[in-house]
């Protein structure tokens, strides 16, 4: 069966984004350290690697090796749209769950208004490879029952407030560590799988 697998990045007082959606002060470290931990990235996730950035990182007509499908917030998704990306993983299903979204957004774009649970109860059932939740932190609260694994990107910075990585009920839920890299950025990417 296919997991639901939640790939994020989070500061060290569980931010994944600041208050304004704000991501670029997330520290990579110098030019070197930046590029190992990049070249580790595309390495072991391409397939989270935006359409556009595919071409550059040697990944133009890379096949899906972990995920076949993207699930995003309409916070996740506003970025790229804002950029001009309609369709940020075209290399992948996009769902993106947004109750303000046009259906129209993009072809390649599915937009859900409501039961996300369901959505990716239903994706789960379907032969593939593994979801990709992107994110965010409300979408995440309310799928907490159906993720199956965590690979949290922890970076050495303290945001102060913004959108928290789980914003939902509470609900604590054990994940046990699977495996974890540290990078000379002092990055750790960390897996988990549900006890």
């Amino acid at each position: 069966m296919r997991k639901l697998v939640y790939y994020v990045g989070v500061t060290l007082d569980g931010y994944m984004a600041g208050p304004g959606g704000q991501f670029d002060f997330f520290p990579f470290g110098d030019e070197q350290q930046a590029a190992a931990y990049i070249e580790w990235s595309v390495a072991h996730y391409p397939d989270t690697i935006p359409t556009f950035m595919r071409a550059a990182n040697g990944l133009a007509d890379t096949p899906g090796q972990r995920f076949d499908t993207v699930l995003m917030g309409l916070g996740s998704y506003r970025p790229g749209l804002d950029a001009g990306f309609t369709s940020p993983y075209a290399h992948l299903k996009q769902y993106v769950v947004s109750s303000t979204l046009a259906p129209d957004t993009d072809p390649a774009v599915t937009v859900v208004a409501e039961d996300p649970l369901g959505l990716v109860r239903r994706l789960k059932q379907e032969e593939g490879r593994d979801i990709w939740l992107c994110g965010g932190g409300v979408l995440a609260g309310q799928l907490l029952p159906e993720i199956d694994e965590l690979i949290i990107k922890s970076y050495p910075v303290v945001a102060g407030s913004g959108i928290s990585v789980f914003n939902g009920t509470f609900d604590p839920t054990v994940f046990a560590v699977t495996d974890r890299t540290s990078f000379d950025n002092d990055v750790t990417i960390t897996s988990f799988t549900r006890r």
